[in-house]
């Protein structure tokens, strides 16, 4: 068979992968520093919000983020890309401003929840334009440009917004409103709606919104589903016991399943295809796309752990000096760049631990002092601390002193410069090793790649027993990122292949829904893991085996998923 010349790429792809480049600078270097920046606590500019809040807040607005491009995808198929481009800026730019203003938890969640909106307008049209400006014969290589540019803004914007916050956390979010800014001008200027066909486009609105269910399934699916995951932000936002929700949930099933058998026997002239909701069986739409989308949910929940979790674990956990002592030995010029210590935010915080300590105390008492110090990125150790708050306490030494030696001696690298370690793999290697792997079918390629990212996020939770924590987590990046790299890809080429072009933007969209339940689990998890499993339990590694093994399991789901396939009529 001869092989097909690769079709060029359209200005519509360039165009859409430069904005995709300034949106990603705004969200990475919100969102890669967002851990630190909700549980740090309020002296040193942060929010001061527990862990579980963290986690509430970290799962429930990227789940809505990735949810509503159910509906954006399908609205940007009716109404033109340019457009809903357009729109998602205008939402997306004072939103990330005004969330660096405010300071209590339901105020901040709002304006967090105003950038998903604007995010998810944006979302299902940059990849719908990649969708629709590729075909067979360049599909593959034009989702690793894609995904290159994703982790080229997700690699620069946790390094500005890693600088500019020693200056203010304001900052940050200064700096994401001004990338999102900057996209006026290429949506304005040089954007061109990709060719398709535009016929089959003109749609009603309502027909619009009904198409929705087309993959996902009916009416009486979603009031199944959606009250049980609502229950489940409910419980974990209250601190109810889990075993209560799931009670919950099960009779809530208990009872969908006797108004099934209520409904159809209550008319002997109804059948489950009834044109009246309610009297309907509860029914899936495209079976295996479904399928598809739960399972991909568990490699997502392993996936946004990089982003959840390790910043604080880094912070807590991981003692980076053997990466500060090469970068003194070598570069000693970045050493206030990648390890800085405010000290004058240190010697302010150090009299009111120093209140907290007395000579007696237990070591589970001193890790709560050590937990607190962390913020302010140096970790001391037990013996040292001991010390130090002693002499402190006494008058010995004072706090300015003391801010001065512990930030010689104990600074630690920042945390989202390691997680960026991932996006600088990603960068350098995906376009590369997405031209050597599209010749593989996407489904085992996926499987393989979601095996080697839940070995990296096991050999994360090695960082904290391990003499060389800091390299040994980069590392564990590392390899995170090359399953990352293998797999993620081809997550989407598997949705952009078997959708039609009139629906790529709306195919796209349900795509996200696997990110969204990915994001809720994954925020949920990782708050109620890392206060109970890392925190309480003091295992940090047993979290990480947790996460670990869903990634595992993920994989054998997705290859049995493959080997059904194969044997479907």
């Amino acid at each position: 068979m001869t092989k097909l010349p690769k079709t060029p790429f359209p200005r519509a792809f360039y165009v859409a992968n430069i904005m995709e480049i300034f949106e990603r600078l705004a969200w990475y270097g919100f969102f890669t520093l967002s851990s630190l920046y909700i549980t740090s606590p309020t002296a040193q500019g942060g929010l001061g919000f527990t862990d579980k809040e963290r986690g509430f807040l970290q799962g429930m607005i990227p789940f809505l983020l990735y949810l509503l491009p159910v509906i954006t995808g399908a609205l940007a198929d009716r109404f033109g890309y340019r457009r809903m481009f357009l729109i998602s800026f205008v939402i997306m730019c004072p939103s990330y401003y005004l969330l660096g203003q405010v300071h209590q938890f339901w105020t901040f969640f709002l304006l967090f929840f105003a950038v998903a909106v604007g995010a998810a307008c944006f979302k299902p049209v940059v990849v719908g334009t990649i969708g629709r400006s590729t075909d067979d014969t360049n599909r593959g290589l034009g989702f690793g440009v894609f995904y290159t540019m994703v982790n080229i803004g997700g690699f620069i914007g946790p390094f500005v917004a890693g600088y500019v916050r020693a200056v203010s956390w304001d900052m940050v979010f200064i700096m994401s409103a001004i990338w999102i800014g900057i996209n006026f001008i290429p949506a304005l200027f040089f954007y061109k709606e990709p060719e398709h066909d535009s016929d089959k486009d003109q749609r009603s609105l309502k027909l619009v919104l009904l198409e929705v269910q087309e993959v996902l399934g009916n009416a009486r699916l979603a009031l199944m589903v959606v009250p049980a995951i609502i229950a489940l932000m409910v419980t974990t936002r209250l601190g109810i016991a889990l075993h209560y929700y799931l009670l919950g949930v099960a009779a809530w099933l208990g009872l969908n399943f006797l108004w099934t058998i209520v409904s159809q026997s209550s008319t002997s002239n109804q059948t489950s295809n009834s044109t009246v909701w309610y009297r309907q069986s509860v029914r899936v739409g495209n079976l295996p796309f479904v399928l598809y989308l739960i399972i991909l949910t568990g490699f997502w929940v392993v996936y946004f752990q990089l982003f959840t979790t390790l910043p604080v674990f880094i912070r807590d956990f991981v003692d980076t000096k053997d990466v500060v002592s090469v970068v003194q030995q070598y570069v000693p010029s970045w050493l206030d760049f990648v390890a800085g210590v405010n000290v004058d935010q240190l010697s302010a915080a150090l009299p009111a631990l120093a209140q907290k300590y007395n000579t007696g105390m237990d070591a589970t008492a001193l890790r709560q002092i050590s937990f607190e110090l962390v913020n302010y990125k140096v970790m001391v150790p037990d013996a040292a601390l001991r010390m130090g708050l002693a002499d402190l306490k006494v008058g010995s030494v004072q706090a300015k002193q003391l801010a001065d030696i512990w930030s010689q001696q104990y600074r630690q690298v920042n945390p989202e410069y390691i997680v960026n370690v991932g996006f600088g793999m990603i960068v350098l290697c995906q376009i590369g090793l997405s031209a050597y792997i599209q010749r593989w079918r996407a489904l085992p390629i996926l499987v393989f790649g979601t095996l080697i990212l839940s070995v990296g996020i096991a050999l994360c939770g090695l960082g904290a027993s391990l003499t060389l924590g800091g390299f040994t987590v980069i590392f564990a990046v590392v390899i995170f990122s090359i399953g990352e790299m293998v797999a993620s890809p081809k997550s989407q080429e598997y949705v952009a292949a078997i959708a039609p072009k009139s629906k790529t933007a709306m195919y796209m969209g349900y795509y996200f829904v696997s990110l969204a339940l990915g994001n809720l689990f994954a925020g949920l998890l990782s708050g109620w893991a890392y206060t109970a499993i890392a925190k309480d339990m003091q295992q940090p590694l047993l979290m990480w085996a947790l996460f670990a093994a869903i990634g595992v399991m993920t994989a054998l789901g997705l290859l049995i998923f493959n080997n059904w396939l194969k044997r479907r009529p």
